[in-house]
């Protein structure tokens, strides 16, 4: 081997920027490795200058698109185009990771029936191992030795995992579940009595599955480093007690940005290396017609992650040789200079708290129809408060129970948004957070009636599902279909908003929202549930109502920016503790379902912002990734800037 070979390749802790290719080998697949060739994968790496590759070996057909000697081999394959991969990476000092497809193998159950999970109606899953059975040990361990022993890759990104693992119904295990738990009614359904309780059982399974596997492979290597795709993110918002190596997930092919949004800020505070990957086309699944998306649209879905602290890659598609499309990576190549541009003042740093917006782990376990995929409407109420705030260019965390616990105290405001259920514990907390000086805010009818005495309020008959009513708010006026329910407001308690049945300010209205003075603190509750409308619905009242109820909770964050609604901002630490403002364009059709690529995302501004430093003037404010010194005001212990245009993203550092 030459002396690149043992270039030293950058471990996924010290990684920011990333390429994925797969493919999902099937039975169409005869001639893997046909074109991949040397010249191919150095073009990768000589135009995007990526710190790690990923490339597929087992997708979830669950054929392997390598020669394997322990797995199910594709039909056919020329040479051994994963040596090549291996070969290339390593004498260029970069990183290799294989995408590989874990509980999700429908070749291993064709094999082996016995290792499938039982469906609800006692039929074999033909798609989803059980994570009770064989299969890790009998095929995904071995094989992941073989991809470390035999070709030295550095990891791997498991796909097909918390997301595909399903109720599992075999009599094994629902003999398991009775014995544990002494139930011996066996819900089928979500809303059958004891779902929840069979959904953790089947959950605490699949993460025995993911200790067990990554423990035998740090145990056999202690330098292999493996990510479980979507597994301690927003699919399963827990306390991180398993030893992978970093966090991961690809957000929706569609309005990516707003999943970026969310996703990034439910891994940002989990503690390990996180990236999130795009993909690199636009389309709908029932259509299969996939159109590459523009070094703009990737830029601006890059952005977000970026301001968030954490890594990015992009998912380009192999063929069905293995090959890639060679054109595509002038595209990243434009990609990769943006993120470069960036990753000194943005990669891993760290929120500085404003607003702790709740994901609570207790109320989502218990409304997930699934055991860790949110793809039955979940988080649609989280993600339309989110878009909202962030609207109102707040500075936004997402937090769930186990990052809270300890350090409410660090957050000026704390929102509570449409849940149905919180542990006493923690209710009991947030109560002592706000007693103590802390402002809370509770949006929804079923949340407010977990602190019904705390907001100083009554609440009046059932839940009115879908209701449609009007909120009068600051001479305006806006319609609403949603959930809500009638308040009485005891003494002292201060109304915010008017809710009519029509749209006109004549007649009888209901409370639309209230705060109440409660010990050092404030809280605020409102009784409709406008996070889930803003998704479907949203209007600019509906900004304004929720902007002006946080800024009488928190009338002076630290950062506040004026100009556009149309700006993402995150107020961060960099990696050297400097205070960085990242301010994203998040303007354009990135919502629209019907434009699939889009290049151009129209600027704006000018924006005026302003930042709460303290009594010392800084030494210097300069723009990044640009260097330039920014002119600003030293007024009231605040550096005030005008930015006259903003492209895409820029960042405010202050020394």
């Amino acid at each position: 081997m030459s002396d690149k070979a043992i270039k030293r390749r950058l471990r996924r802790s010290e990684s920011f920027l990333g390429i994925h290719f797969d493919f999902h080998a099937d039975d169409d697949c005869t001639e893997i490795g046909k074109n991949t060739t040397r010249e191919m994968i150095e073009n990768i790496i000589k135009r995007v200058k990526p710190d790690y590759i990923q490339c597929d070996c087992k997708g979830h057909r669950g054929l392997s698109s390598y020669p394997t000697k322990v797995g199910n081999q594709a039909p056919g394959i020329i040479g051994d185009p994963l040596k090549i991969w291996r070969d290339v990476t390593a004498e260029y000092g970069v990183a290799l990771y294989m995408h590989y497809s874990g509980v999700w193998d429908t070749e291993a159950i064709k094999h082996h029936p016995e290792w499938a999970r039982i469906d609800e109606n006692g039929n074999i899953d033909p798609n989803n191992t059980s994570t009770f059975g064989p299969y890790v040990d009998e095929l995904l361990i071995p094989q992941l030795k073989e991809l470390s022993d035999e070709y030295g890759v550095d990891g791997v990104w498991v796909d097909g995992e918390c997301w595909a693992t399903c109720h599992d119904y075999r009599e094994e295990v629902i003999r398991a579940f009775m014995e544990k738990t002494g139930i011996t009614e066996i819900p089928r359904k979500p809303e059958d009595p004891y779902y929840y309780e069979y959904s953790e059982f089947c959950r605490e399974a699949f993460r025995r599955y993911l200790k067990h596997y990554v423990e035998e492979m740090h145990k056999h290597n202690p330098n292999f480093q493996i990510a479980s795709n979507w597994a301690y993110s927003s699919f399963m918002p827990e306390p991180v007690n398993i030893d992978v190596d970093y966090i991961s997930g690809d957000y929706t092919l569609q309005n990516s940005v707003n999943s970026a949004r969310f996703e990034g800020r439910c891994m940002a505070p989990q503690g390990k290396p996180w990236d999130l990957m795009a993909w690199a086309f636009g389309g709908r699944f029932k259509e299969a017609v996939w159109c590459t998306k523009t070094p703009v649209q990737l830029m601006q879905e890059a952005a977000i992650v970026l301001s968030l602290g954490g890594g990015f890659q992009a998912y380009f598609r192999q063929k069905r040789d293995g090959s890639i499309s060679d054109w595509e990576m002038g595209v990243m190549e434009k990609v990769a200079e943006f993120c470069r541009a960036r990753q000194k003042v943005c990669h891993k740093a760290k929120a500085v708290p404003q607003i702790a917006l709740l994901n609570s782990s207790a109320d989502y376990y218990r409304k997930c129809k699934r055991l860790f995929s949110p793809w039955h409407g979940e988080f649609i109420p989280i993600q339309g408060i989110l878009r909202n705030l962030l609207e109102n260019q707040y500075c936004v965390e997402i937090l769930s129970e186990h990052h809270l616990n300890d350090k409410m105290d660090e957050y000026p405001l704390i929102i509570v948004p449409e849940c149905r259920y919180l542990e006493q514990d923690f209710i009991q907390k947030l109560t002592e957070y706000v007693r103590n000086g802390g402002n809370l805010l509770v949006i929804g009818p079923t949340a407010a009636a977990l602190f019904e005495e705390q907001l100083g309020i009554r609440l009046e008959g059932e839940v009115q599902s879908e209701a449609v009513k009007w909120l009068s708010y600051k001479g305006f006026m806006s319609g609403f279909k949603t959930d809500f329910q009638k308040v009485t407001l005891k003494e002292g308690v201060k109304a915010i908003g008017k809710l009519y049945d029509d749209n006109d300010t004549k007649g009888k209205y209901d409370i639309a929202a209230s705060k109440n003075n409660y010990g050092k603190g404030k809280i605020a509750g409102i009784y409709m549930n406008i996070g889930e409308r803003y998704v479907k619905a949203a209007t600019s009242l509906s900004r304004e109502f929720l902007g002006g109820i946080v800024g009488e909770l928190f009338p002076e964050p630290v950062v506040r920016v004026w100009g556009s609604h149309n700006v993402d901002v995150t107020l961060n630490r960099t990696a050297d503790g400097r205070l960085a403002i990242n301010l994203v364009n998040t303007s354009g059709p990135h919502a629209d379902e019907n434009v699939y690529v889009y290049d151009e995302v129209p600027p704006v501004g000018p924006l005026y912002v302003s930042v709460r430093v303290g009594d010392r003037k800084p030494s210097r404010v300069t723009l990044e990734p640009y260097g330039r010194e920014l002119p600003y005001i030293w007024e009231d212990e605040c550096v005030k800037i005008v930015l006259p245009r903003l492209e895409l993203h820029d960042i405010i550092v202050i020394d």
